[in-house]
C-alpha cells in the first residue's frame, strides 16, 4: 500500500465529502446510503452497511447498505450480542473476520444477499458515550482486510457518528410521532415485540400482566359507573365468596410453605368477622347505601385510620385492608359479569420484598419483571427457590404495556417477549419439555473427575419445597440452608416451637447419613427483619448483619440454636454454621453460645443433639491472616464467594455502578480461595464452596485443582456441576490452579479463564 493511500485512509473524508452527503440527499435515508456508499468508496470495499440502534424494540436495525440486496433495509434486525453485528455493539469493540461465513458468530440472512463475500470488518458507531450503532464492510476476497483498514473504519465512524445520530434521532421521532395518529389499538401494537432484561433467575412464564397495585386500587375510589343495582343478598354472596378464596390460598400457602405463618391472611379473616367492618358494611346497606359505596366508604375509612397511626406495625395493616377491600368489590362485580377480568399471571412491578413474593406465590403469580429498581439478593433466591421466573428490566416501557399484554420469560437469558406470536410459544414449550425430561436420568449416585478423585456435590436449600429436587437429582446432603426466610416473610419473630417444626421439616426430608448443614440467621444488610429495632443504616452491608446481630440479640440467637438442636435429635452429621464471622473471639462467642444452649437443655432433660459440628462460612478477607487458627477451632469451612469477593473488592454486588468492579477471578479473590482451601486440608477439615462460583463450569477446574472436595449449589444447577467434574482432570486442573494464582493481573487472569478447553487442557 502506497504512502499517499495509507494516509487518505487515516483521515478517509475531506470537508466537501462530508458536506456533500449531508446536504446533498433528498431525505435522511438518501443520506444514509450515500455515507454507505462513501465509505465503500474510500476502502474499495464491495459492501457497506450502516446498522442503527432502535432503542425501543433494542434492536440493531439494517438501515442503509452498498452491496446488499436493498429489500433487507429496515428488515434485517439483530439484538446486541446477536451475530457479528451485535457482539461488535455489545462489545463495543472492532470485529475483523477473515471468512465470515464459517465464524461461529456469523449470523446468516437469506434475504441479505451476502453469500458472495468472505472478508468482514465492523466497528462500533459512538457518539461521545453513547453507542448507536455499527459501520460494516465486507469483501469477496478473504483475509481482505488489514490493521490499516480497522484504522480506516474508525476514523470512517468517527466522523460520520454526529450526522448519523441526528439521522437516527429524526427517524426515531417520525416514528412517535406517527405513532400519535393510531388509534389506541394499533398503538398498543407499537411496543417492542423483544426486550432484553438482566436475567436474575431460571425458567419460564408466559401470561397477561396483572394490574399494577395503582391501578387495582382504583376501584375503591371510582364512582361505579355500571348502574348495575347490587343487592345486600349479592353483598352476601361476594362476602362468602372472598372468605373462601382466602381460604384456598391459605391452604395452598401452608402446603407448599411451611415456613410461612400459620395464618398469612389472619388480618384479612379477623377483619371479615369484624361487626365494626363488614358489620358495618351490612348496616349501611340495610340503611339503604349502595354495597359498592358501603365497602369503599368502611375500606377508605380504615386505610385512613391505619396510614395516620405513627407505629409502622400498623401502618402495614393498610395494605391489608386495601387488599381485603378490592377483592370484596371485585367479587362483587364478578356477580354480573359474564367472565370475572383477568387478574394477569405476570407481575411487572418496580420493587418488591420478600414477603410480597410469598402472597404473591399463594395467589398464582407465575413471573416478575422488576422495572428499573434494584432487587435484593435474597429477593431473587427466594424467587428461584419458589421456581418463579424473574428478570431485571431497565426499560420504562413496561409501565405503559396495558394490561392485555402477554408476556413470555426466558428468565435464564434475560428475554422478554412481548405479545409473542404462536410460533415462539410452540418453540418454548417444546424447550420447557425438553428441560423437565432431562432431569434426573443422567445424574450418578457419586460424582468423581476423570482421573478417579471423588467430589461431593451438595445442595443449597432455602426453602423445605426444594429438598424433594435435591433428593430427585441424587444430592449427597445439605451444604447450606438459608434459616432467614421464616424470619423475613413473617409479621413477628417465629418462636423456638415454630422454628422447631421447620427444622424438624428440613432434617426429616433429608436422608439419614448424609450431612446437613444449618446456617444461622443471617439478618441486616439487604435482608432487614422489618419488627425489629434495626436503624436506616447508611451502610447496611458493612452494619449490624449476621453474626453481629445474632450476638447482639442473645435471646434470638438462643431461641434458634435450641430449636434447631432439638430438631436435630438423633441424627448424625449434623452441622451448624456461623455466617460473616470477623474474627476468633465472635467465632468462640457464638460457640459459648451454643455450650450454653446444649448445657440449658441437658439440665431440663429436653432431648437435642448434643454434638454437631460447628464451622463457619468464609465471607470476610479478615479471617485471611487467622485462617491457620481458624482451621485449628473449627470442624468445618464453607466459602460464601458471593459476599467474598464483595467485600474482599470493595464492590457492592448488588449495585450495577460498579458491576464491573465485581471480578471472581481477580487474583486477590483466587489467592485468598487458594489460602483457605490450604489452610483447611493442612488441618484435616472440610472445605466447601456454596457461592455462585461452585456452580460455574469456568471456575469449577480451578476450585479442584486447589484440592477442594465439596460443592454445594441450587438443585437445580446439580446436573451441569457433575457433568464439568466428571469432564475435568485433577491432574490438570492442579496445574492450571497453580498457573492462574500466578497471575496478577485481572486481564491475564480473565484470559487464562476463558481460553477454554483447548488452551488449558483440564477439561477433556
Amino acid at each position: 500500500m502506497t504512502q499517499k493511500k495509507t494516509d487518505h485512509l487515516n483521515l478517509l473524508f475531506d470537508m466537501g465529502e462530508l458536506a456533500s452527503i449531508i446536504t446533498g440527499g433528498s431525505d435522511i435515508q438518501a443520506f444514509l446510503t450515500g455515507a454507505s456508499a462513501l465509505v465503500a468508496k474510500h476502502l474499495q470495499a464491495h459492501v457497506c452497511s450502516i446498522y442503527l440502534f432502535d432503542y425501543r424494540s433494542k434492536h440493531l436495525v439494517l438501515k442503509a447498505t452498498r452491496g446488499l440486496k436493498p429489500e433487507a433495509v429496515n428488515q434485517i434486525r439483530m439484538l446486541p450480542g446477536e451475530g457479528l453485528v451485535g457482539q461488535c455493539f455489545s462489545r463495543d469493540q472492532v470485529l475483523r473476520v477473515g471468512n465470515a461465513r464459517i465464524s461461529p458468530g456469523f449470523k446468516y440472512f437469506d434475504n441479505a444477499g451476502e453469500d458472495p463475500f468472505n472478508s468482514f470488518l465492523c466497528v462500533p458507531i459512538r457518539r461521545g458515550v453513547v453507542k448507536i450503532g455499527v459501520l460494516v464492510v465486507q469483501q469477496r476476497e478473504i483475509d481482505h482486510f488489514t490493521l490499516l483498514d480497522e484504522r480506516a473504519l474508525r476514523t470512517a465512524a468517527t466522523q460520520l457518528a454526529g450526522a448519523v445520530e441526528n439521522a437516527r434521532l429524526l427517524m426515531a421521532l417520525a416514528t412517535e410521532q406517527t405513532d400519535t395518529d393510531e388509534n389506541e389499538e394499533t398503538a398498543s401494537n407499537m411496543f417492542p415485540a423483544f426486550i432484553k432484561g438482566k436475567a436474575d433467575g431460571y425458567g419460564l412464564a408466559y401470561g397477561t400482566i396483572r394490574p399494577s397495585r395503582r391501578k387495582r386500587k382504583a376501584i375503591l375510589f371510582e364512582a361505579d359507573a355500571s348502574n348495575i343495582s347490587y343487592s345486600l343478598a349479592d353483598f352476601q354472596t361476594a362476602l362468602e365468596n372472598t372468605i373462601e378464596e382466602l381460604k384456598l390460598l391459605q391452604d395452598k400457602f401452608a402446603s407448599s410453605l411451611p415456613e410461612s405463618e400459620s395464618l398469612i391472611f389472619t388480618a384479612h379473616f379477623m377483619m371479615l368477622k369484624d361487626k365494626n367492618f363488614t358489620g358495618k358494611m351490612k348496616r349501611l346497606i340495610e340503611q339503604g347505601t349502595s354495597p359498592v359505596a358501603a365497602i369503599q366508604q368502611l375500606v377508605q375509612k380504615y386505610i385512613k385510620v391505619f396510614s395516620d397511626n405513627p407505629n409502622a406495625y400498623m401502618q402495614e395493616k393498610a395494605v391489608d385492608v386495601e387488599d381485603l377491600g378490592i377483592r370484596l368489590l371485585s367479587h362483587l362485580k364478578a356477580l354480573n359479569t359474564p367472565s370475572p377480568p383477568d387478574r394477569g399471571t405476570i407481575f411487572v412491578t418496580q420493587d418488591i420484598y420478600p414477603s410480597d413474593m410469598m402472597k404473591l406465590t399463594a395467589d398464582g403469580i407465575r413471573g416478575i419483571v422488576l422495572v428499573g429498581g434494584g432487587v435484593t439478593s435474597h429477593v431473587t433466591i427466594l424467587a428461584r427457590s419458589l421456581s418463579i421466573p424473574l428478570i431485571i428490566a431497565d426499560d420504562p416501557v413496561f409501565i405503559d404495556l396495558p394490561d392485555t399484554t402477554r408476556l413470555l420469560l426466558d428468565a435464564g437469558q434475560g428475554n422478554i417477549y412481548i405479545n409473542p406470536d404462536d410460533n415462539t410459544l410452540a418453540i418454548f414449550k417444546a424447550n420447557r419439555e425438553a428441560e423437565n425430561r432431562a432431569k434426573a436420568q443422567d445424574m450418578q449416585p457419586s460424582t468423581y473427575t476423570l482421573d478417579n478423585r471423588r467430589i461431593r456435590l451438595l445442595a443449597n436449600i432455602n426453602l423445605l419445597s426444594e429438598i424433594h429436587l435435591a433428593r430427585e437429582l441424587k444430592a449427597e446432603g445439605i451444604g447450606l440452608y438459608r434459616t432467614e426466610f421464616p424470619f423475613l416473610i413473617r409479621s413477628g419473630f417465629p418462636s423456638e416451637d415454630e422454628q422447631y417444626i421447620i427444622y424438624k421439616g428440613l432434617f426429616d426430608k433429608t436422608a439419614h447419613g448424609t450431612v446437613t448443614t444449618v446456617r444461622t440467621l443471617d439478618a441486616g444488610g439487604d435482608k432487614v427483619i422489618k419488627h425489629t429495632d434495626f436503624i436506616q443504616e447508611a451502610n447496611p452491608a458493612l452494619g449490624l448483619r449476621s453474626i453481629r446481630f445474632s450476638l447482639k440479640h442473645r435471646q434470638i440467637f438462643r431461641t434458634q440454636i435450641k430449636a434447631i438442636l432439638r430438631a436435630a435429635h438423633g441424627r448424625q452429621k449434623v452441622r451448624l454454621m456461623f455466617p460473616l464471622i470477623s474474627s476468633i473471639d465472635e467465632f468462640l462467642e457464638a460457640k459459648q453460645v451454643t455450650a450454653q444452649c446444649i448445657r440449658q437443655m441437658e439440665q431440663e432433660g429436653v432431648p437435642h443433639k448434643n454434638d454437631p459440628e460447628v464451622g463457619i462460612m468464609i465471607e470476610l478477607p479478615s479471617v485471611l491472616a487467622t485462617i491457620d487458627e481458624f482451621a485449628q477451632l473449627a470442624d468445618f469451612f464453607a466459602i460464601g464467594t458471593n459476599d467474598f469477593i464483595q467485600y474482599m473488592l470493595g464492590a457492592d454486588r448488588g449495585n450495577k455502578l460498579v458491576a464491573e468492579h465485581y471480578i471472581p477471578y481477580h487474583p486477590a479473590v483466587n489467592r485468598g480461595i487458594a489460602k483457605i482451601a490450604a489452610a483447611a486440608i493442612g488441618h484435616g477439615i472440610d472445605v466447601s464452596v456454596c457461592g455462585e462460583m461452585a456452580h460455574d463450569p469456568k471456575h469449577i477446574p480451578f476450585l479442584i485443582g486447589l484440592g477442594i472436595t465439596t460443592l454445594s449449589v441450587d438443585p437445580k444447577f446439580l446436573p451441569r456441576v457433575q457433568a464439568t467434574v466428571m469432564g475435568t482432570r485433577f491432574s490438570r486442573a492442579s496445574a492450571y490452579a497453580q498457573r492462574l494464582l500466578d497471575q496478577t493481573r485481572v486481564r491475564y487472569a480473565a484470559e487464562m479463564l476463558n481460553a477454554g478447553p483447548g488452551k488449558n487442557r483440564i477439561i477433556e
